[in-house]
């Protein structure tokens, strides 16, 4: 059988001008990064601001196992089985990060014959995107600390920086480090930090941003120190917005690629969905839905994380409504749920599916709380037996969701047919309405207490003080009425990664929080989640290699 990286390099993908052309777009409406990549223009995006919007479809998932549940394969295959069914089809998906790559969870390019390609390129440094973010960031710490070192007019207190460097790369040894030791040229001692580049404000910023006016606008409210009298530092007192800008003029442009079937691919940005907002770019996704008529995204992790903070933050703020949403479960990861080892999952056990199911009915029953009635997609594994999947289907049946086997890792399209014509029967249905799970005029904590109760299930929250303290301060300083993101673990729904299925009477600790004010919300840390991750025992890099011939191996 072959693994997905040689999947990849056996396609035979169109050039990049054709997969545009198939849109309406011309070869000057884009620039190329070699034959299979390309960059929207300005112009383009500009031109087809006055396109109406096409029908979005929103895939997202139960709570994440080690299992896998292949999200972005349903993705994929969904796009293309809308394709195979005569739409004029889109995908929209997040870039991938390095971290996890070379890290445990590998690339997001999809997989088995539901992928999208170049897929070593995209997995690795594609269009520059992530080094571009990560060299804006990097550039605003060190105009901070030089401002420091060479007089300090703005009097920041070295104790109240705000701002992080970062990295796009799991290094856990990075977390907390001192800088500016040496001789006094070497700049003021202080304790610094690293985040990875996904989990920056400058890539929110770059997410949500409009337009290169936006997005200076953005750059310039950051909040990345305070002075000693308690005066905010932004990007703007420092003078550098407009190096920051030039840093990610391109890199604000979505990029194109394709799908193993050639349905053109909107992939843009990247940030985490457990320590982030976990969708691609505003831009893309407009792009995108003026370009085609159907468009197919994913929000991060499960619809706990991605999918609340897609519909809370993301349509909030870019004025968007998903026409149908899509949730991808495994028999696997339900047994899992149900309390079996990893090593157990292929046999058949209807006990435990019975016992883990409860997480599916947890996060149907919050998407409906959003007005949609997801469509349930098994994403079938060989070891699946009839009496499972029936068991599923008459679950999904009882919660009013139609449900159906989605095959598209080992048949690509084809195998997502199934799927796409229920999502277009529910689509034609125009039931579903969409509201946020909260009005913005509630205080910080009321929202944070919203989602921890209604999404998650949560009995209460609790605040350190260190957490406290930074609400107050948010709402004392206008941030108030901003929406929150929150931080915690993927794999449950309440903060504790070891409470599984549909854990109840738990409380959510609020060990942190800060305002992102260019990216236009309120973060808050829950439980023991890390904004920079560090490396498994064993991590994939291990395995990845060049081999005689030059192709990539070990890559997934």
């Amino acid at each position: 059988m072959l693994t997905d990286i040689e999947i990849a390099q056996q396609a035979e993908m169109k050039k990049i001008r054709d997969v545009a052309a198939g849109l309406g777009i011309t070869e000057d409406e884009i620039e190329n990064y070699g034959p299979y990549i390309a960059k929207f223009s300005d112009e383009y995006l500009k031109k087809s601001e006055n396109n109406p919007y096409g029908k979005l479809i929103l895939v997202t998932a139960i709570n994440p196992t080690p299992a896998g549940e292949g999200k972005t394969t349903v993705t994929v295959g969904l796009g293309d089985a809308l394709q195979r069914l005569g739409k004029k089809t889109a995908i929209a998906l997040r870039e991938p990060s390095l971290g996890p790559c070379f890290g445990v969870k590998g690339g997001a390019a999809g997989g088995g014959y539901a992928q999208v390609v170049p897929m070593e390129k995209l997995n690795l440094h594609f269009t520059g995107d992530f080094h571009a973010i990560t060299s804006a960031n990097n550039l605003l710490a060190a105009v901070l600390d030089n401002h420091m070192q060479q007089g300090n007019a703005l009097d920041i207190d070295p104790k109240r920086i705000i701002l992080k460097r970062c990295l796009d790369m799991n290094d856990r040894a990075l977390r907390n480090i001192v800088i500016g030791m040496g001789k006094k040229i070497d700049g003021v001692v202080r304790e610094d930090h690293f985040i990875i580049t996904v989990a920056s404000e400058v890539m929110a910023i770059l997410c949500l941003a409009e337009d290169l006016d936006d997005l200076k606008a953005r750059l310039s409210r950051m909040i990345v120190a305070y002075t000693r009298d308690g005066k905010a530092v932004t990007p703007a007192d420092l003078k550098c917005v407009g190096a920051m800008t030039v840093l990610l003029k391109d890199a604000i442009r979505p990029n194109l690629i394709q799908t193993l079937e050639h349905t053109p691919a909107f992939v843009h940005g990247g940030p985490f969905a457990n320590i982030a907002h976990g969708c691609n770019s505003v831009r893309a996704t407009r792009t995108a839905l003026r370009s085609a008529d159907y468009v197919v995204t994913e929000a991060g992790f499960g619809a706990d994380l991605g999918a609340e903070k897609f519909l809370d933050i993301k349509c909030r703020i870019a004025g968007l409504k998903p026409d149908a949403v899509v949730l991808v479960a495994t028999v696997r990861a339900l047994k899992y749920n149900g309390g079996v080892e990893k090593a157990e999952l292929s046999a058949e056990n209807m006990d435990a599916l019975k016992k883990g199911i409860v997480n599916l009915g947890k996060h149907i029953e919050n998407l409906k709380k959003f007005g949609f009635t997801p469509v349930v997609t098994l994403n079938r594994f060989v070891s699946d037996t009839d009496a499972e999947i029936d068991y599923v289907r008459s679950f999904c049946a009882e919660q009013g969701c139609e449900m159906t086997v989605s095959e598209v890792w080992a048949k690509g399209g084809e195998g997502g047919i199934p799927l796409a014509e229920a999502v277009l029967r529910q689509i034609d249905k125009n039931t579903d309405e969409y509201h946020p799970i909260y009005d913005t005029a509630l205080s910080l904590r009321e929202k944070i207490e919203t989602i921890s109760r209604e999404i998650y299930g949560a009995a209460g929250v609790e605040y350190t003080a260190e957490a406290a303290k930074a609400l107050d301060t948010a709402e004392k300083e206008g941030f108030g009425s901003l929406p929150v993101c929150m931080a915690k673990t993927q794999y449950s729904l309440s903060d504790d990664p070891k409470l599984l299925g549909r854990p109840e009477g738990f409380t959510v600790i609020i060990r942190e929080a800060y305002v992102s004010a260019g990216a236009g919300f309120v973060v808050a840390i829950a439980g023991s989640i890390m904004t920079m991750p560090g490396l498994p025992k064993v991590p994939a890099a291990e395995r990845i290699d060049i081999d005689e011939n030059g192709l990539t191996v070990g890559l997934f």
